[in-house]
């Protein structure tokens, strides 16, 4: 497929998806929403594929939110038709591989979104975050009133909805919002380092570490426990829990095999 406002590229178990419009600050047309959507579902058919990276083009924004210029010509019928940035987030959630978000700049409306919807999210020391549509209108439209409260809590989420206002990465990072704040120079190799250290790991235990914890926001403690403990008997009919567990028995290295 070729892309007309994204850059895609497989590389050494890593999949970089790279939001490119750099002269919008990577604002998100329907069109690159659905050029987002192909390569999410393409990475999550593919084995040679273990993480999925997200991240803006240029040092200004990672997406400074959707294409307003799209707004006027909007009706409700086309937003309920329209599915691309809600599938986003769904996908995001629902793919059985760790996602970073690799925030480099401006993260606002749909750009703060696609970043809650990763399941890490590394952020520059000049990123900022927010959720402001409601300066042009709108209530967020894909994850800001629902994601956000449960990780920055109702007051700060509803402050931040309430008010269009933007906080600073340190904010973001001291409100939980993010995992961690680094020089823009180290930003790179930061994400790097943490999908390394992921990629040590059994993808197939990876992946049940992902539902397991999703689960728990959808769902009672007890049920969310039940959920587990059934995960975690999964686990033990793995090929990877065996070679995990000769390995650290035998003081080595594991060779897991996804399976």
């Amino acid at each position: 497929m070729e892309f007309k406002n994204i850059m895609y590229e497989k590389k050494d178990f890593l999949a970089w998806i790279t939001l490119n419009r750099p002269q919008l600050r990577n604002a998100q047309n329907d069109e690159l929403r659905m050029e987002i959507l192909w390569t999410l579902e393409d990475s999550r058919d593919d084995d040679n594929v273990r993480i999925l990276i997200i991240t803006g083009a240029g040092d200004k924004a990672f997406s400074a939110g959707a294409d307003i210029s799209e707004f006027p010509k909007r009706t409700p019928a086309d937003i309920l038709r329209g599915k691309g940035k809600r599938r986003m987030t769904d996908l995001l959630r629902e793919i059985p591989k760790p996602a970073i978000a690799m925030v480099n700049g401006l993260a606002l409306g749909g750009g703060c979104e696609l970043a809650m919807a990763c399941d890490i999210i590394i952020a520059s020391e000049n990123a900022q975050f927010g959720q402001p549509e409601i300066n042009v209108g709108v209530i967020p439209g894909a994850g800001g009133t629902q994601i956000l409260p449960r990780l920055v809590g109702e007051k700060k989420a509803k402050e931040l909805v309430f008010t269009g206002g933007f906080i600073s990465a340190q904010e973001a990072l001291a409100l939980g919002l993010i995992n961690k704040v680094v020089p823009f120079e180290k930003l790179r190799d930061t994400v790097l380092e943490m999908a390394r250290a992921m990629l040590r790991h059994s993808p197939v235990i990876l992946k049940l570490c992902k539902l397991a914890i999703n689960k728990s926001l959808e769902v009672p403690l007890s049920i969310g426990m039940d959920y587990e403990r059934d995960l975690f008997a999964m686990c033990f009919g793995t090929e990877d829990q065996k070679e995990g567990s000769r390995a650290f028995l035998e003081k080595r290295t594991p060779q897991y095999k996804g399976r």
